[in-house]
């Protein structure tokens, strides 16, 4: 790899012996995969639950934060994904106080690296939203697919330490989607049938993700007539990176580098492959219960925007959800504060609703959450939460966010 006379300085251990190993580690993963050189990075973002880093995680970071001061602070603004434990209303849904205590811990460690620790996963909605052209290390993949796609930045995705050796060396590997022929189209399909609600939108990501054969096969959607607006996107973004694992998508005249079908493709586009009203309710009747049984209802993955969570209290409002159901609404610091603020946080907890800040419900020891409180039977309107959730044991249903809200209520699915 080509390195400049600064890459070179962190390399031979000039700025100290934390910069040096992780430009090592940046050169190995260079090397790997044949990059020619180094790209500044503007923003990193590191995922930092604890399900994730383990005790050996946790003990990693500490050590590193025993380094003088000067040594070991992050070079660039560096912030993370969502907690694996909100530190206030734990106890309201029997986390266990030993995963609470190591999430304590690395909170503790990314704070003496001047991590800042906004704990979310759409800090494009929240927290400098990067702009086209903008090279980033980004960890969680509905970071990076919005990133990528909606905004025109250009990241791949990080794991946790090469995030944070991005972080502490403002440079990452030139590679992958940092690259101009990696942002190609590859595949294109063609939607007959506009998405009708959030979950809908979330469907059509899983229906493109499941026709995905490589993390380099960028997919081009045509047929949207009219932009979506920004939670849709997240939602569209969110799971097909999870059914998929996409990292970049065009939507012909909405995205930025898709003005038009010729824009994005070398050569002649490829034939289209047509999502129609029926491929939906295909996607839908996948996660469709066999019986009106329910445990918990869970808004969350992504976090849910200021807006979402007005429509959320909107349909909570005067309403009380049953008993024998837990309804779990996240979202980050930022909303959460805002959310106080409006006054919608007291609408929806009124309604017997926990809104947990910082977390993302699949990140916070999800297996074990529900064990602690007998859940199983999962209604979401989050197609990238059906996705993940069915590994962590519990059996996913997926509805509309009014269907949501009423099935929480009443104690039963509404089909």
């Amino acid at each position: 790899m080509r390195l400049t006379e600064h890459e070179q300085h962190i390399l031979a251990g000039g700025l100290g012996p934390v910069r040096q190993k992780a430009m090592q580690q940046q050169v190995a993963v260079g090397e790997f995969f044949d990059a020619e050189d180094m790209v500044e990075v503007r923003q990193a973002h590191i995922m930092a639950d604890t399900e994730s880093l383990g005790e050996a995680g946790v003990a990693w970071l500490e050590e590193l934060g025993k380094h003088p001061e000067k040594d070991r602070r992050v070079a660039i603004p560096t912030i993370t994904d969502p907690r694996g434990a909100d530190f206030k209303s734990y106890d309201r849904i029997n986390h266990d106080a030993a995963y609470v205590a190591l999430e304590r811990r690395a909170s503790d460690a990314f704070q003496a690296l001047g991590v800042l620790m906004t704990d979310t996963c759409i800090n494009y909605q929240t927290i400098m939203p990067p702009v086209m052209g903008e090279h980033l290390a980004m960890g969680d993949t509905g970071v990076v697919i919005y990133c990528n796609s909606v905004l025109g930045a250009r990241t791949n995705y990080e794991g946790g330490p090469s995030a944070l050796a991005a972080a502490l060396t403002g440079r990452t590997p030139r590679y992958g989607f940092h690259l101009d022929q990696n942002r190609r189209g590859k595949s294109r399909f063609r939607v007959t049938h506009r998405p009708e609600g959030l979950e809908e939108w979330g469907a059509l990501g899983g229906i493109v993700g499941r026709c995905m054969g490589s993390y380099y096969e960028v997919p081009v959607i045509e047929g949207i007539d009219a932009a979506p607006s920004s939670d849709e996107m997240k939602h569209l973004g969110a799971a097909m990176a999870s059914f998929g694992s996409t990292a970049l998508f065009h939507m012909v005249g909405v995205t930025p580098e898709a003005p038009d079908l010729q824009s994005v493709f070398d050569g002649t586009p490829p034939d289209p492959v047509e999502i129609s009203e029926k491929a939906f309710a295909d996607f839908m009747a996948d996660y469709a219960p066999p019986d009106d049984g329910l445990d918990v209802v869970v808004f969350a993955a992504p976090q849910l925007s200021v807006l979402e969570l007005e429509q959320v209290a909107s349909l909570l409002k005067g309403r009380k959800v049953a008993d024998d159901v837990a309804c779990l609404i996240a979202t980050s610091p930022e909303n959460k504060a805002a959310a106080d603020r409006f006054g919608l946080t007291r609408t929806m907890e009124d309604a017997g609703a926990v809104v947990l800040e910082g977390v993302c419900f699949y990140q916070m020891h999800a297996r074990e959450l529900g064990e602690a409180n007998g859940w199983s039977r999962l209604m979401t309107n989050s197609a990238k939460l059906t996705n993940i959730i069915g590994g962590y044991g519990y059996r996913p249903v997926l509805g509309s966010m009014a269907a949501c809200v009423e099935s929480a209520c009443r104690g039963r699915v509404v089909r």
